[in-house]
């Protein structure tokens, strides 16, 4: 194998290393505290986006339901055909897409909008039909994508899974949850053993 090859596989863990950080400066501190508070008091939440971040969407719901917020992920294509049903007057909404202009999401949040529910947007284009349509947007920057032709969805996943992370800590602290609640609804595996240990 050329070994140039593995130098590229290799620049990946640099160019999300750098995209992280990017991330992290121009993610406004204030539209993130309100994020969390967003998340901390509402009944449902929930997370929809298509491809890879709709994986990180999926990633996102379940580590809100580790610490008791109830969560779900509603795939774009069911969102309109009675899915969004799950969303109430109040509720938080979060919709993911790097560039803001993905078609399936600006119906859901039409929708959502006129529910009464939170709209949290997380994309690179903050003047995009998205983030206008957004209460809340979480800005993330990516500089580009792993691959040669920067096109596979490898470290926008990263970093949206970064920022979800982060919103999982600070909520987690905000609500006050317990570990003693995780070892409840968490017996299985090695940290279930670990927290369950008499």
């Amino acid at each position: 194998m050329d070994e140039k090859i593995i130098d590229r596989a290799y620049d990946s863990f640099r160019i999300e290393a750098e995209s992280l950080a990017a991330t992290a400066e121009v993610l406004d501190r204030g539209e993130f505290a309100r994020a969390v508070e967003a998340l901390s008091t509402a009944e449902r939440i929930g997370a929809s986006g298509c491809g890879h971040s709709g994986i990180c969407c999926q990633h996102f719901c379940h580590l809100m339901c580790c610490i008791e917020r109830p969560a779900r992920f509603i795939y774009p294509s069911e969102a309109v055909h009675g899915a969004l049903g799950f969303i109430q007057k109040g509720d938080v909404m979060v919709l993911v897409s790097r560039g803001g202009k993905t078609d399936e999401l600006m119906q859901i949040a039409d929708i959502c909008r006129g529910k009464g529910a939170t709209l949290i947007a997380v994309t690179e284009n903050l003047s995009s039909p998205l983030a206008e349509k957004s209460d809340i947007v979480l800005a993330m920057k990516v500089t580009r994508e792993c691959d040669i032709y920067n096109c596979q969805g490898t470290t926008s996943f990263a970093v949206t899974s970064a920022i979800f992370d982060a919103l999982q800590a600070a909520v987690l602290e905000n609500t006050g949850f317990r570990n003693e609640k995780f070892a409840v609804i968490h017996p299985g595996g090695a940290v279930g053993k670990r927290l369950n240990k008499k």
